[in-house]
Protein backbone atom coordinates (compact mmCIF):
# COMPACT_ATOMS: atom_id res chain seq x y z
CA UNK A 1 0.00 0.00 0.00
CA UNK A 2 0.94 3.44 -0.62
CA UNK A 3 2.88 5.53 2.11
CA UNK A 4 1.38 9.42 1.24
CA UNK A 5 3.51 10.89 4.36
CA UNK A 6 6.38 8.82 3.51
CA UNK A 7 6.41 9.82 0.01
CA UNK A 8 6.07 13.92 1.01
CA UNK A 9 9.08 13.71 2.75
CA UNK A 10 11.12 12.22 0.04
CA UNK A 11 9.31 14.60 -2.23
CA UNK A 12 10.69 17.15 -0.24
CA UNK A 13 14.17 16.42 -0.19
CA UNK A 14 14.84 15.06 -3.38
CA UNK A 15 13.10 18.09 -5.49
CA UNK A 16 15.84 20.73 -4.92
CA UNK A 17 18.10 18.52 -5.62
CA UNK A 18 16.66 16.56 -8.57
CA UNK A 19 14.23 19.43 -10.25
CA UNK A 20 13.66 16.98 -13.28
CA UNK A 21 10.98 15.33 -10.27
CA UNK A 22 8.94 18.61 -10.22
CA UNK A 23 7.97 17.90 -13.90
CA UNK A 24 6.99 14.30 -13.73
CA UNK A 25 2.78 14.11 -13.38
CA UNK A 26 2.64 14.55 -9.51
CA UNK A 27 0.71 10.99 -9.34
CA UNK A 28 3.00 9.07 -10.73
CA UNK A 29 5.38 10.93 -9.07
CA UNK A 30 4.36 10.58 -5.32
CA UNK A 31 2.86 6.89 -5.79
CA UNK A 32 6.11 5.24 -7.47
CA UNK A 33 7.80 6.74 -4.08
CA UNK A 34 5.53 5.65 -1.82
CA UNK A 35 4.97 2.06 -3.39
CA UNK A 36 8.82 1.14 -4.93
CA UNK A 37 11.02 3.49 -3.20
CA UNK A 38 13.73 2.65 -0.60
CA UNK A 39 15.28 5.40 1.85
CA UNK A 40 18.53 4.43 3.12
CA UNK A 41 21.34 5.80 5.45
CA UNK A 42 24.84 3.75 5.04
CA UNK A 43 28.04 4.08 6.83
CA UNK A 44 31.18 5.07 5.12
CA UNK A 45 32.66 2.35 3.28
CA UNK A 46 29.49 0.37 2.79
CA UNK A 47 29.05 -1.95 -0.67
CA UNK A 48 26.03 -0.19 -2.69
CA UNK A 49 26.52 -2.56 -5.89
CA UNK A 50 28.62 -5.11 -7.14
CA UNK A 51 29.94 -6.19 -10.67
CA UNK A 52 28.39 -8.86 -12.50
CA UNK A 53 25.47 -8.43 -10.46
CA UNK A 54 21.41 -7.62 -11.76
CA UNK A 55 20.70 -3.65 -10.84
CA UNK A 56 18.58 -3.96 -7.95
CA UNK A 57 17.31 -0.29 -8.27
CA UNK A 58 18.22 3.30 -9.29
CA UNK A 59 20.10 5.19 -6.89
CA UNK A 60 19.50 8.84 -5.89
CA UNK A 61 21.75 10.33 -3.52
CA UNK A 62 20.23 12.95 -0.74
CA UNK A 63 23.74 13.39 1.00
CA UNK A 64 27.20 12.03 1.05
CA UNK A 65 28.84 10.26 -1.55
CA UNK A 66 29.12 6.94 -3.46
CA UNK A 67 32.85 6.03 -5.35
CA UNK A 68 32.41 3.98 -8.71
CA UNK A 69 35.21 2.01 -9.72
CA UNK A 70 35.87 -1.21 -11.77
CA UNK A 71 37.95 -4.08 -10.23
CA UNK A 72 37.43 -5.99 -6.97
CA UNK A 73 35.99 -3.65 -4.01
CA UNK A 74 38.50 -5.40 -2.02
CA UNK A 75 41.30 -5.08 -4.38
CA UNK A 76 43.04 -2.85 -7.19
CA UNK A 77 40.66 -1.07 -8.74
CA UNK A 78 40.17 1.76 -10.96
CA UNK A 79 38.21 4.73 -10.28
CA UNK A 80 35.69 5.63 -13.06
CA UNK A 81 33.45 8.61 -11.16
CA UNK A 82 31.61 9.53 -7.87
CA UNK A 83 27.82 10.40 -7.64
CA UNK A 84 27.19 12.55 -5.25
CA UNK A 85 23.52 14.60 -4.31
CA UNK A 86 21.45 15.59 -7.44
CA UNK A 87 24.07 13.31 -9.37
CA UNK A 88 23.12 10.00 -11.19
CA UNK A 89 25.37 6.77 -11.43
CA UNK A 90 26.05 5.89 -15.35
CA UNK A 91 26.54 2.13 -14.46
CA UNK A 92 23.08 1.54 -12.77
CA UNK A 93 21.52 3.36 -15.84
CA UNK A 94 23.36 1.70 -18.06
CA UNK A 95 22.22 -1.80 -16.59
CA UNK A 96 18.78 -1.03 -16.20
CA UNK A 97 18.21 0.31 -20.04
CA UNK A 98 20.04 -2.36 -21.05
CA UNK A 99 18.99 -5.29 -18.68
CA UNK A 100 22.40 -6.41 -18.16
CA UNK A 101 24.62 -6.85 -15.57
CA UNK A 102 26.37 -4.04 -13.70
CA UNK A 103 29.51 -3.10 -14.97
CA UNK A 104 31.28 -1.12 -11.89
CA UNK A 105 30.81 -1.27 -8.29
CA UNK A 106 30.06 1.46 -6.09
CA UNK A 107 30.45 2.04 -2.45
CA UNK A 108 30.14 4.73 -0.02
CA UNK A 109 33.11 7.19 0.64
CA UNK A 110 31.07 8.63 3.83
CA UNK A 111 28.04 8.25 5.75
CA UNK A 112 25.20 8.95 2.53
CA UNK A 113 21.55 8.80 2.88
CA UNK A 114 19.64 8.22 -0.78
CA UNK A 115 16.54 6.85 -2.25
CA UNK A 116 16.44 3.69 -4.21
CA UNK A 117 13.72 3.22 -6.81
CA UNK A 118 12.77 -0.13 -7.94
CA UNK A 119 13.47 -1.14 -12.06
CA UNK A 120 9.79 -0.65 -12.26
CA UNK A 121 9.63 2.75 -10.74
CA UNK A 122 12.70 3.42 -13.08
CA UNK A 123 10.99 1.77 -15.85
CA UNK A 124 8.10 4.35 -15.38
CA UNK A 125 9.30 7.43 -14.84
CA UNK A 126 11.58 7.15 -18.07
CA UNK A 127 8.28 6.57 -19.74
CA UNK A 128 7.80 10.55 -18.83
CA UNK A 129 9.70 12.47 -21.65
CA UNK A 130 11.04 15.18 -19.41
CA UNK A 131 12.63 12.81 -17.44
CA UNK A 132 14.23 10.58 -19.90
CA UNK A 133 15.75 13.33 -21.59
CA UNK A 134 17.41 14.37 -17.84
CA UNK A 135 18.56 10.87 -17.51
CA UNK A 136 20.28 10.84 -20.88
CA UNK A 137 21.95 14.55 -20.23
CA UNK A 138 23.51 13.31 -17.25
CA UNK A 139 24.33 10.44 -18.49
CA UNK A 140 26.24 12.01 -21.86
CA UNK A 141 28.23 14.32 -19.15
CA UNK A 142 29.25 11.15 -17.40
CA UNK A 143 30.13 9.35 -20.61
CA UNK A 144 32.56 12.48 -21.91
CA UNK A 145 34.04 12.40 -18.58
CA UNK A 146 34.22 8.47 -18.73
CA UNK A 147 36.29 9.46 -22.72
CA UNK A 148 38.90 11.84 -20.60
CA UNK A 149 39.43 9.26 -18.11
CA UNK A 150 40.33 5.72 -20.82
CA UNK A 151 42.54 8.96 -22.28
CA UNK A 152 44.19 9.80 -19.87
CA UNK A 153 44.73 6.20 -18.97
CA UNK A 154 46.04 5.11 -21.64
CA UNK A 155 48.58 7.97 -22.84
CA UNK A 156 49.18 9.97 -19.95
CA UNK A 157 52.02 9.26 -17.35
CA UNK A 158 51.32 8.49 -13.99
CA UNK A 159 53.24 11.67 -12.58
CA UNK A 160 50.74 13.42 -14.95
CA UNK A 161 47.49 11.83 -13.55
CA UNK A 162 48.66 12.19 -9.75
CA UNK A 163 49.37 15.98 -10.79
CA UNK A 164 45.87 16.51 -11.98
CA UNK A 165 44.58 14.17 -9.02
CA UNK A 166 46.29 16.31 -6.12
CA UNK A 167 45.04 19.73 -8.46
CA UNK A 168 41.34 18.49 -7.88
CA UNK A 169 41.00 17.98 -4.43
CA UNK A 170 41.82 21.71 -3.29
CA UNK A 171 44.59 22.93 -1.54
CA UNK A 172 44.73 20.15 1.48
CA UNK A 173 43.85 17.04 0.07
CA UNK A 174 43.16 14.23 3.24
CA UNK A 175 43.72 10.86 2.76
CA UNK A 176 46.05 7.99 2.65
CA UNK A 177 48.47 6.62 -0.48
CA UNK A 178 46.39 3.73 -0.87
CA UNK A 179 43.13 6.10 -1.42
CA UNK A 180 44.88 7.78 -4.09
CA UNK A 181 46.68 4.89 -5.63
CA UNK A 182 42.58 3.34 -5.27
CA UNK A 183 41.62 6.66 -7.23
CA UNK A 184 44.44 6.19 -9.96
CA UNK A 185 43.94 2.42 -10.98
CA UNK A 186 47.51 1.84 -9.79
CA UNK A 187 49.78 0.51 -6.55
CA UNK A 188 50.13 2.57 -3.67
CA UNK A 189 54.52 1.89 -3.64
CA UNK A 190 54.17 3.89 -7.03
CA UNK A 191 52.14 6.36 -5.46
CA UNK A 192 54.31 7.10 -2.41
CA UNK A 193 57.55 7.01 -4.59
CA UNK A 194 55.67 9.73 -6.61
CA UNK A 195 54.67 11.66 -3.77
CA UNK A 196 58.29 11.99 -2.46
CA UNK A 197 59.68 13.13 -6.01
CA UNK A 198 56.87 15.93 -5.67
CA UNK A 199 57.62 16.92 -2.50
CA UNK A 200 61.68 16.39 -3.20
CA UNK A 201 60.74 19.46 -5.59
CA UNK A 202 58.88 21.27 -3.65
CA UNK A 203 55.89 21.03 -5.03
CA UNK A 204 53.45 19.42 -2.17
CA UNK A 205 54.57 18.98 1.73
CA UNK A 206 53.62 15.72 2.62
CA UNK A 207 51.71 14.54 6.24
CA UNK A 208 50.08 11.92 8.34
CA UNK A 209 47.06 11.26 5.67
CA UNK A 210 47.56 14.62 4.17
CA UNK A 211 48.72 16.11 1.54
CA UNK A 212 49.26 20.23 0.94
CA UNK A 213 50.00 21.49 -2.15
CA UNK A 214 52.51 24.25 -2.83
CA UNK A 215 53.00 24.80 -6.00
CA UNK A 216 50.08 24.40 -7.81
CA UNK A 217 51.21 26.36 -10.84
CA UNK A 218 53.78 23.27 -10.69
CA UNK A 219 51.79 20.75 -10.80
CA UNK A 220 49.18 22.28 -12.81
CA UNK A 221 52.03 22.71 -15.79
CA UNK A 222 53.28 18.75 -15.19
CA UNK A 223 49.45 18.04 -15.83
CA UNK A 224 49.57 19.84 -18.70
CA UNK A 225 52.73 18.24 -20.01
CA UNK A 226 54.30 21.47 -20.54
CA UNK A 227 56.69 20.73 -17.29
CA UNK A 228 59.08 17.94 -17.21
CA UNK A 229 58.80 15.15 -14.85
CA UNK A 230 60.61 16.05 -11.26
CA UNK A 231 63.84 14.00 -10.81
CA UNK A 232 63.98 10.34 -9.31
Amino acid sequence: MSDPAAASTLVSRLLPLYPALGDLPEVLRDETLGRHAQAMSLPAGQLLFDEGTPCRGFPMVLAGEVRVARGTPNGRSLELYRVGPGELCVASTACLFGQALLCAHGSTTQVTELVVLSPTAFERWTAVESFRRFVFGIFADRLADLMALAEAVAFQRLDQRLARCLLGHGTVLQGTHQSLADELGTVREIVSRLLRRFEQAGWIETGRERVTVRDASALRALAGGTLPRPPA
